[in-house]
């Protein structure tokens, strides 16, 4: 299985072909759009590995940018003790979920490929087994 670390975000991720993930938000970014991130530290497989210096110049890997949603609530509760001094703060972190559809290498061949997703509803579950 082939896997590519990715920097995005001040972040390193190691990800695979048909992988969802959480990412710093990205800015100026719709869902169900396609993104291409160009900063691969290293990609590789079980027989062979490519490490960049610092980066791989020609690879990348695509994804779609499923949804953009904020965390849970953090709560921040400071208090100091014997001074009737205290203060409550929370803090909701964006993010943005994608999935990985195509890792390149630098030749610009596809290492992985994710498969595609079939969306069935349940109508035509319920429609087809009804039928049969």
């Amino acid at each position: 299985m082939s896997y590519a670390v990715i920097k995005t975000g001040g972040k390193q991720y190691k990800v695979k072909s048909g992988q969802i993930l959480k990412i710093e938000k990205l800015s100026n970014s719709e869902p169900d759009t396609k993104l291409t991130f160009n900063e691969i530290l290293a990609y590789g497989d079980d027989k062979i590995i490519e490490i960049g210096l610092p980066t791989i110049q020609g690879a990348k890997v695509e994804a779609d940018l499923i949804k953009n949603k904020k965390n849970r609530t953090i709560l921040i509760f400071k208090k100091r003790r014997r001074h009737n001094s205290r203060r409550k703060n929370g803090h909701r972190q964006q993010y943005s979920m994608i999935r990985i559809n195509k890792i390149f290498s630098k030749d610009g061949k596809v290492l992985s490929e994710a498969e595609k997703m079939v969306k069935v509803s349940k109508k035509k579950e319920i429609k087809e087994a009804v039928n049969n």
